[in-house]
């Protein structure tokens, strides 16, 4: 049987929502929070704040390495960046904050490693993935650049093969009518399916299907047609597992209201090719407030040993 862990941060006005926050959950619909619903990671570097987790094992070594957006509203938004969105997506950090550990409950310090070129924008919700043919790892953001002119976002990558060395980042996808962000990217009997928040025609999550880790990319239409049900522009940061049964579970964040109304939805797939997706709330249950990050099947030691840690070793240095 299948566990699964959920790192995300929580929708709040005040520093600590902006931090590292572990899930956990038997069958991917019903979870517990860790650390009675407090941090277990803090941000002391860069914005001293994270959002838009990722997390992956590393098939080479079994290391866990989780990867952050570099960015607190709740210390920068009224200040350093002037109440705008703008100023941060062209003057935020170009840096991604990371953090690693061999067990899941014992983690390293926080590293910042800088992707950014002189060109780039802030760099936001890095997802990551191993890719078989070239044995390594391609992680994935989005960010506006100079080659654009610094127009609508689009979806850039690096690559590493040990978690030290990284590549120049180069384009992985670039939605031609409309910014895109958000990217989320999954395996599935040889092929990739990419998910990104699409910002226009339409303003909603899209599909994308392709042969090779970095495309190139088609829509997958039958997805188009099921999210037509799904309010516009108001869902973000899709992320997704793989149920005992064989079927996907996406998440997709829901931000329409303020307060405790946010967080995850879920929908059910027969498959990732298939598109077909339907929500599936009745049978979901998350605590108040997860915001985006990302889901990793673990092993049951590896749950049992999440439960049972006393967390509250964690330091807090706010």
């Amino acid at each position: 049987m299948q566990n699964y862990l959920f790192v995300h941060f929580r929708e709040k006005t005040s520093p600590e929502g902006e931090q590292v926050y572990f899930a956990i959950s038997r069958d991917g619909f019903h979870w517990e929070a860790l650390n009675d619903g407090q941090p277990v990671l803090w941000a002391y570097y860069g914005d001293h704040g994270v959002r838009d987790m990722t997390i992956c094992r590393d098939k080479a070594t079994g290391r866990f390495h989780i990867f952050a957006t570099d960015l607190s509203l709740s210390y920068g938004m009224r200040g350093k960046y002037n109440h705008s969105w703008r100023n941060i997506n062209l003057h935020g950090s170009k840096d991604l904050a990371h953090w690693w550990s061999d067990d899941l409950v014992h983690w390293s310090e926080q590293e910042m490693i800088t992707f950014g070129d002189e060109g780039c924008g802030c760099i936001w919700a890095p997802d990551i993935i191993f890719d078989p043919e070239h044995e390594d790892y391609v992680l994935h953001w989005s960010y506006c650049h100079a080659d654009n002119n610094y127009g609508p976002m689009a979806i850039y990558y690096s690559r590493t093969k040990d978690f030290v060395n990284y590549t120049k980042p180069a384009l992985l996808y670039r939605k031609e009518d409309s910014g895109c962000i958000d990217s989320a990217m999954y395996e599935e009997d040889g092929k990739y399916y990419l998910f990104v928040k699409s910002e226009g025609n339409p303003h909603r999550m899209i599909e994308l299907v392709s042969d090779h880790v970095t495309g190139p990319w088609m829509r997958v239409e039958a997805f188009d047609e099921s999210m037509k049900a799904v309010q516009a522009g108001l869902y973000e940061a899709p992320t997704a597992i793989r149920l005992d049964d064989g079927r996907w579970c996406l998440f997709i964040d829901y931000y329409g209201v303020k307060g405790a109304g946010q967080g995850y939805v879920p929908f059910v797939a027969p498959s990732m090719a298939s598109g077909e997706f339907v929500r599936s709330d009745a049978k979901f249950s998350f605590p108040y407030g997860f915001k985006h990050g990302t889901l990793l099947t673990i092993t049951e030691a590896e749950y049992d040993r999440m439960k049972a840690h006393d967390w509250n070793d964690v330091p807090d240095k706010r």
